[in-house]
């Protein structure tokens, strides 16, 4: 049997360019891709900040999941990509306000860079939603 795949989308104008999602879910998995610490304008936020782009990324990720009808309390993996691994402390403490109670597996990462060079961090996810 197939399962059913469910595309979540922002609004990004690039998702029908590039032809990308920023969350997609098959059966009870959801997998959010690569978010960046981008506001509802397009312009990075908090340049220079990166607890404060942690916290940007971890919403739009939030929203992401609720659009599936999940949310963070499905999370079972998370990816943090640094461009500066010495940044780590800040972004686990910014990440533990979300999911100390929750315990999801992490992997943290240093990268050369992302597209936007403002952009200190992008977050992905992986989640379950549980059945009742």
């Amino acid at each position: 049997m197939k399962m059913k795949r469910k595309l979540i989308s922002n609004g990004n104008p690039l998702e029908d360019v590039i032809g990308f999602s920023r969350a997609v879910q098959v059966g009870p998995y959801i997998s959010v891709g690569g978010t960046a610490p981008v506001g509802d304008d397009g312009k990075t936020i908090g340049i220079g900040d990166v607890a404060m782009q942690t916290r940007r990324c971890l919403e739009i990720i939030k929203e992401a999941l609720e659009k599936a009808g999940s949310g963070l309390e499905d999370v079972t993996r998370t990816r943090m990509m640094l461009t500066r691994i010495e940044d780590w402390e800040k972004v686990v403490k910014v990440r533990a306000e979300y999911f100390k109670k929750i315990k999801p597996v992490d992997t943290v990462m240093q990268v050369t860079r992302f597209i936007n060079p403002e952009w200190l961090i992008e977050i992905e996810v992986d989640a379950i939603v549980q059945s009742e």
